[in-house]
């Protein structure tokens, strides 16, 4: 993913929902920033006051992200991350296209991407064909997801899920302008989903200076401070 799509998805994990204040309920919960570490390494964490967290780590061109729920016991803080979602998908509108190309003869083209923002890779699609015949393709680095077709077949609608997740598939309807041009784009409505969790527990000891790291991500190191 881009460096801009990485900052789109920092702040939609980092944004206050409404009715969810970062500072109420309890001395621990609020803003923390990581300090002790690399200097080339910036975390930020969230702790909730209605017990869920989230977490991010900026490291070079590696931007990792987690949320989930927090406990305490003692002086020891523990991050679950939360059971992985599986993304949903949309038709783009047609005023959110900009096609800058036309699919060549025998090709399907899947768009799949966040509009006025970028592509999105890693997204598997079935293309259907009205006859039944299906064929399936994964999305690359640009967003394009691309199959070949026979020119008597007609594409009319196509499934789409996490590459590699087995879920079912979510499937769209192809508008008649869309299956004439044979390219349609899909937007991911929760993309955050597509990031893989960086680990699935980490434990923080509570001292003077904060929330120091015990055990977690390899090799992150440092105190957690508001």
């Amino acid at each position: 993913m881009s460096r801009i799509f990485q900052a789109l998805l920092l702040a939609i994990l980092f944004a206050v929902q409404p009715g969810a204040s970062a500072q109420a309920g309890g001395p621990l919960a609020g803003h923390y920033y990581l300090h002790g570490g690399p200097s080339e390494v910036g975390s930020e964490l969230l702790l909730k006051d209605d017990g869920r967290f989230e977490w991010v780590l900026m490291y070079g061109a590696v931007d990792q992200m987690a949320r989930g729920t927090w406990q305490q016991a003692g002086d020891v803080v523990t991050l679950s991350v939360a059971k992985r979602e599986e993304p949903t998908f949309r038709l783009f509108d047609e005023e959110e296209l900009t096609l800058k190309k036309q699919p060549a003869a025998g090709k399907w083209v899947a768009i799949v991407g966040v509009p006025r923002r970028g592509p999105v890779a890693d997204v598997e699609v079935r293309f259907e064909a009205k006859s039944g015949k299906t064929v399936d393709a994964v999305s690359a680095q640009n967003g394009d997801a691309i199959v070949d077709m026979p020119a008597g077949e007609r594409w009319v609608r196509a499934g789409l899920r996490r590459n590699g997740s087995g879920a079912p598939w979510q499937w769209l309807a192809l508008p008649a302008a869309r299956t004439e041009a044979r390219i349609a784009a899909f937007a991911v409505v929760n993309v955050e989903t597509l990031m893989p969790a960086p680990f699935e527990r980490m434990t923080l000891r509570v001292g003077a200076g904060g929330l120091a790291v015990e055990e977690g991500v390899e090799g992150l190191r440092g105190t957690y401070a508001k």
